[in-house]
């Protein structure tokens, strides 16, 4: 897609379709409150084309809301696309973002290969150019890759209107979304690969892939390797699979960056899980192939740092295996000791991902690391708490936690933070080793398996994603295709930025 930022008069964008976002400025709570309908600009030409339908119930400019103008009056523009970002009080960049990831899905779904878009005046130029392009981008993005019937119905330009020149800070604000939305983009394509073709060993190849391209360092290691690192909770997992492990890790190193913080970006790389002897139930297994949803997400992350080039060193461990059940497959009950030398009792073996990421954890910060955030889809029961609406977060430092804050108001993404405190302990000690890598009820699952890697991170300052209820899209939404989301990218990137800034 090109992007452009173009200083002229939206009456004279030709175009095939021009967008501009109203809002209802209503401020009444009462049910019956009519809306009160205002364009986000304060343009002459698109108001008087937009005069004839604001004022009757065709449009309240609800969010994501769209109503189409053809050869609208006053306009160079072959079309007019109005799109609702809700109550004007309430409208955030986010808003902004989903509304324009709307308009360009239905640019999309008609055959309109390229749209001029008119930013909404009540946002800082940044942050409309930032959100319009991320949305855009993000929406560009479709899910049906193997279909033979498939038509490239991608968008070929944007251009976002400027009412004076472009100077630095917007062409930095468009480049940098670019970057980050083309790099979650770039995390839905590996999630979205079938489980025959998204091995660990092929997902290794396109982390260095990355690396190379980007200028990356970027090593894959086998099984040797795990056994050499003695990453027995790792090699328990990959045991029951005839696809080789692959210990993933990537290195951003800019010059004259500080010896410290170095954050470092751990991801569950499960691309396919069965559950093991734990077998998981037949209904729905084929989406286990997101399960390496984690790990996408920190390649994804690395891939945009590359490029925006924060001044702080970054260090990524993915963990990619499968979870098979096979006559080499550990069983319920075995004992792992894990890299760090505690010992685990695996009860139940369809809880793989914190195995995997106890060894990933610990590597990370034998290489370094002095502040973690890790991603995963990790639990079922962060879903039954949040549903698929919010992400959840845990955390063992309130500093780190409040650096994610700062990266999620940037980010538009939505998590709920999630408990993970000392009084919780007792649900994974086991009688036999350690800890156990289920609790000892199946209430608080969540937290549970986050205490599980809080024994692995100790008093490094940690951030914990669960992302199991929202990595994945079940229906279309206005802005979004169905399948892999791509969500934590955004906030990783911003997060591990965050301590590059000056």
């Amino acid at each position: 897609m090109i992007l452009e930022l173009r200083g002229s008069a939206p009456s004279a964008a030709e175009t095939e379709l021009l967008v501009v976002f109203a809002a209802d400025q209503n401020t009444s709570k009462a049910k019956d409150a009519k809306p009160e309908i205002a364009l986000l600009t304060s343009d002459s030409s698109v108001k008087q084309a937009a005069s004839g339908v604001l004022g009757g119930d065709e449009f309240k400019a609800k969010a994501n809301e769209t109503l189409l103008l053809h050869r609208p009056q006053a306009l160079e523009a072959a079309r007019l696309l109005i799109v609702g970002v809700g109550k004007s009080a309430k409208a955030t960049p986010h808003d902004l973002r989903k509304a324009a990831g709307t308009a360009a899905r239905f640019a999309k779904a008609r055959g309109i290969r390229s749209l001029t878009v008119l930013p909404p005046e009540n946002f800082s130029q940044t942050d409309s150019i930032r959100a319009i392009a991320e949305g855009a981008i993000i929406a560009d993005f479709d899910s049906d890759t193997y279909r033979t019937d498939r038509r490239d119905t991608s968008l070929a330009s944007l251009a976002i209107l400027t009412s004076q020149p472009a100077n630095a800070a917007a062409e930095t604000a468009l480049r940098e979304a670019a970057i980050v939305a083309e790099s979650q983009n770039f995390a839905r394509s590996l999630i979205n690969e079938p489980s025959n073709r998204m091995t660990p060993t092929i997902l290794g190849q396109r982390a260095a892939e990355v690396a190379a391209e980007f200028g990356l360092q970027c090593e894959v290691h086998g099984a040797d390797k795990l056994r050499e690192l003695k990453m027995g909770a790792f090699l328990g997992v990959a045991q029951g699979s005839d696809e080789p492990p692959a210990l993933i890790v990537m290195r951003y190193e800019p010059a004259g960056a500080s010896a410290q913080p170095v954050i470092g970006l751990v991801g569950k790389g499960i691309t396919f899980d069965t559950g093991g002897l734990s077998l998981k139930p037949a209904d729905s297994m084929e989406k286990m192939k997101y399960d390496m949803a984690g790990g996408a997400t920190m390649i994804a992350a690395m891939r945009a740092i590359a490029q925006i080039k924060p001044s702080v060193r970054v260090i990524c461990v993915v963990c990619a295996t499968e979870n098979m059940p096979s006559g080499k497959a550990q069983k319920p009950g075995d004992v792992q000791i894990a890299m760090s030398g505690k010992s685990i009792e695996v009860l139940n073996t369809d809880a793989e991902g914190r195995l995997v990421l106890a060894d990933g954890l610990h590597y990370a910060r034998q290489l370094g690391a002095t502040h973690l955030i890790n991603a995963a889809t990790l639990t079922g029961a962060v879903s039954i708490a949040l549903g698929q609406v919010n992400a959840g977060v845990f955390s063992n430092d309130e500093a780190a936690y409040g650096q994610f804050t700062k990266a999620v108001e940037k980010s538009g993404e939505k998590f709920w933070r999630l408990p993970v405190e000392d009084d919780y302990r007792d649900q994974i000690q086991s009688s036999i080793a350690d800890i156990r890598n289920t609790g000892l009820t199946r209430y608080g699952g969540a937290t549970n398996a986050a205490m599980f890697l809080k024994e692995f991170v100790e008093d490094t300052p940690w951030v914990h994603l669960d992302i199991a209820g929202t990595a994945w899209l079940d229906a279309d939404k206005p802005w979004i295709a169905r399948g892999p989301s791509g969500i934590g990218v955004r906030s990783v990137i911003e997060w591990a930025c965050g301590y590059g800034e000056k």
